[in-house]
């Protein structure tokens, strides 16, 4: 298969993600919006990743690549394909389905639960899989499910967590793909925004995570990752 990735930010890069690329004989290219990288065209790729970053979805003057970014990923969904978004790219995605994207009630940063909805656990995607595991945030903003997708997981702080649009469009708020040296990267180029909040771990909390963690995240990155349509 041939995976895309579009990365936002030097330090929010593909993770895990390039470790299953690797595993399953798939070939990765990527497009990284903020060296100046061009968009390619769909016809050259599978499936696409949308990963994360700090920015809002529409902060086009300080990003001026997040318009064609999203003209983008509306093209590549009226072609038929495939696509992962995590994070900013969930956002992204429900914003080219036409769902609203907004600053969540609470900023979810650190390891914390989410729970699968009745929908989710009886979707291809999460059936059999663990119903309330504990996964790495690190956002604020939030989006509505898109009409017609499934709603698949939420959380104490977050409604919307994750939702699945024709068995092909994957939108996830957390961060399967971490890795340690990730999540270093994460604080080392964000940790001013672990203020205090109801959902946000400090820096020692985040650092203090059972390693085991990283592994069960991984695992079920790499199911969703090979039932996705």
């Amino acid at each position: 298969m041939r995976i895309h990735g579009l990365q936002h930010v030097a330090f929010e890069g593909p993770g895990h993600i390039e470790q299953w690329v690797a595993d399953h004989g798939h070939v990765l290219t990527m497009t990284r919006l903020y060296a100046g990288d061009s968009l390619p065209d769909p016809a050259d790729f599978d499936r696409l990743v949308i990963m994360g970053g700090p920015m809002n979805i529409y902060e086009d003057r300080d990003y001026p690549w997040l318009a064609g970014e999203r003209a983008f990923l509306r093209r590549v969904i009226a072609a038929g394909k495939s696509a992962v978004g995590v994070c900013l790219g969930a956002q992204l995605l429900a914003d080219a389905l036409g769902s609203r994207v907004y600053a969540g009630r609470h900023k979810e940063i650190g390891w914390l639960p989410i729970r699968v909805t009745e929908a989710g656990g009886q979707s291809r995607l999460f059936q059999g899989l663990p119903t309330e595991p504990v996964v790495f945030h690190w956002h604020g903003d939030t989006f509505d499910v898109p009409k017609g997708a499934v709603h698949l997981a939420a959380s104490e702080g977050c409604g919307s967590q994750a939702f699945l649009f024709e068995n092909r469009i994957l939108g996830l708020q957390f961060h399967l793909e971490s890795t340690p040296d990730t999540v270093r990267e994460i604080l080392d180029h964000c940790g001013d925004e672990l203020v205090g909040g109801p959902f946000i771990q400090s820096a020692e909390q985040i650092k203090a995570a059972d390693p085991a963690l990283f592994a069960a995240n991984n695992q079920l990155l790499e199911t969703l990752l090979n039932r996705l349509g």
